[in-house]
C-alpha cells in the first residue's frame, strides 16, 4: 500500500500542476435541479425501483417518476446533506433533491466527489442562525464546481476522469473491507448463537439477578461539561452515543480497568462490554457486575446478552432491568465452558469491532486516506468574492 501511495503522490503533482479553473454554478452544470413529489409513507416493503428519502440508503416503491442518472441529495433532517448516486428508474421523497442532466463539460462522479466534500459545510453556514440546517432550491442552483482547464475541454475532462478513478480506488479498498467486515459479523453472530444455545437439562439455568447486580453510575457522574479529546477519561451516556467526550475531572473515576462491568441502558437496552476507566453523564445508564460468590465470568453474561431477541428490546425500554432481564433465566455451563466460550467470541469481536487493531481500524485507515487525497485533489483556490465555500 505504501508504494501505491507514494505512486498517487507523484501523479498529482503531474495531474494538477499549473492547472487554472473556472468556477461555475451547480445550475451552470446541470440541466436539472428538482425535487420528488411523495411523502415519506409512499414507502412499499415489496417495491421493485429505489425510493430516496432523507435517510442514508432508499426504500423501495412501485412506481417511479425519473428514469436518468442522477444525484440525489437529502434535503434535511439528520442526514441533510448525504448524497447518493443512481442511474435508472427511482422515485423520491418531497425534500429530496434531484440532480441530473449533465452538461458536456463535467463528469458526474467528479460533482459528486466535489459535493461529497464541501457540500455539508455550505449548508450549514448559507442555513439561518439557531435554525435547523436544511437545503433551499436558491442554495444548491447558486453552489459553485471548480472547472479545470476550461479552456481545453479534453484536458478538462482528462482531470476530471483521473481525479475520479484516483478516488473510485479508496472508495473500493474501503467497500471491499466493509463488505469483509459485515460477513464476519454475521459469522461472529452465528457462532456466538450456537455457542450460546443450550438444550434443556444441559446445563443449570438462573435467573439474571441471582447472578448479577447492579447500580446507577450516581457515585461516578460528571459535573463539568468541559469536554476535551486531549483528556483522558470517556465520560459515558444514555443512547447510542455512549461517549459523550472526555474530562479531566479526576473525582469519582469507576476503574472499571481493574473491574470491568456490562453498561446496560434504559433507553436502548444496548450492552456493551466496558473494561477501560470512565465516569459517567447519565444516570440512566445501569452497571452490572457480579453478584457475589457467583461461579460464571462476567463476560460470559455480557456476549449471553447480546443474543437476547430484538423484539424484547423493542416491547418495553423502560425499566428493562425490573421488568424482565431480573428475572430472564441464563444457562450457567461449567467455569471451562464459558472459559473457551469467551476466548473464542473476544477473537471474532476483535476483529471486528476494535478500532485498534480489528477490521473497524482498517476502515478507519482507508477513510482518511480517503479523505487526505480527496481534499488534496479537490482544494482549488477560491475565487476572491467566495464566501469560503466549503473551507
Amino acid at each position: 500500500m505504501g508504494d501505491n501511495m507514494a505512486r498517487i503522490g507523484g501523479q498529482l503533482g503531474r495531474l494538477l500542476d499549473g492547472v487554472e479553473v473556472e468556477w461555475k454554478t451547480l445550475g451552470e452544470v446541470c440541466n436539472l435541479i428538482t425535487t420528488g413529489k411523495l411523502n415519506a409513507n409512499a414507502l412499499e416493503d415489496d417495491g421493485i425501483y429505489p425510493f430516496f428519502t432523507c435517510n442514508e440508503t432508499p426504500y423501495k416503491i412501485n412506481n417511479y417518476a425519473f428514469d436518468l442518472e442522477a444525484i440525489l441529495i437529502s434535503g434535511n433532517g439528520s442526514q441533510v446533506g448525504h448524497l447518493n448516486y443512481y442511474k435508472g428508474k427511482f422515485n423520491a421523497y418531497q425534500r429530496t433533491y434531484i440532480v441530473g442532466d449533465f452538461k458536456d463539460s463535467i463528469k458526474v462522479m467528479y460533482l459528486f466527489y466535489y459535493l461529497s466534500r464541501t457540500l455539508k459545510e455550505y449548508i450549514t453556514q448559507h442555513s439561518k442562525k439557531g435554525s435547523v440546517p436544511y437545503i433551499t432550491m436558491p442554495m444548491l442552483d447558486n453552489f459553485k464546481i471548480p472547472i479545470p482547464c476550461p479552456d481545453n475541454p479534453v484536458r478538462s475532462l482528462a482531470i476530471q476522469a483521473e481525479i475520479v478513478r484516483i478516488l473510485d480506488t479508496f472508495t473500493e479498498l474501503t467497500t471491499e473491507l466493509t463488505t469483509e467486515l459485515t460477513l464476519r459479523k454475521k459469522q461472529y453472530e452465528y457462532y456466538r448463537d450456537r455457542l450460546l444455545t443450550f438444550e434443556e437439562g444441559e446445563v443449570e439455568w438462573k435467573p439474571l439477578g441471582e447472578v448479577t447486580q447492579y447500580e446507577q453510575p450516581t457515585k461516578y457522574l460528571v459535573q463539568s461539561t468541559d469536554y476535551n479529546d486531549d483528556f483522558t477519561t470517556p465520560v459515558l451516556t444514555a443512547g447510542k452515543t455512549f461517549i459523550l467526550g472526555y474530562t479531566d475531572e479526576a473525582n469519582g473515576i469507576y476503574k472499571a480497568s481493574k473491574t470491568p462491568v456490562i453498561i446496560f441502558d434504559d433507553f436502548t437496552t444496548a450492552n456493551k462490554w466496558v473494561d477501560f476507566d470512565f465516569k459517567a453523564k447519565s444516570s440512566a445508564m445501569k452497571m452490572i457486575t457480579s453478584a457475589d460468590d457467583c461461579n460464571f465470568i462476567l463476560k460470559y453474561i455480557y456476549y449471553w446478552l447480546n443474543t437476547l431477541p430484538s423484539e424484547l428490546i423493542d416491547r418495553d425500554h423502560k425499566r428493562q432491568w425490573i421488568s424482565n432481564f431480573c428475572t430472564k433465566k441464563i444457562p450457567i455451563p461449567p467455569l471451562a465452558e464459558q472459559s473457551r466460550i469467551v476466548a473464542i467470541l473476544d477473537k471474532f469481536d476483535t476483529l471486528t469491532t476494535s478500532i485498534s487493531e480489528g477490521l473497524p481500524r482498517e476502515i478507519a485507515l482507508r477513510q482518511q486516506q480517503y479523505e487526505y487525497y480527496r481534499d488534496l485533489l479537490l482544494s482549488f483556490p477560491k475565487p476572491e468574492d467566495d464566501e469560503k465555500q466549503g473551507e
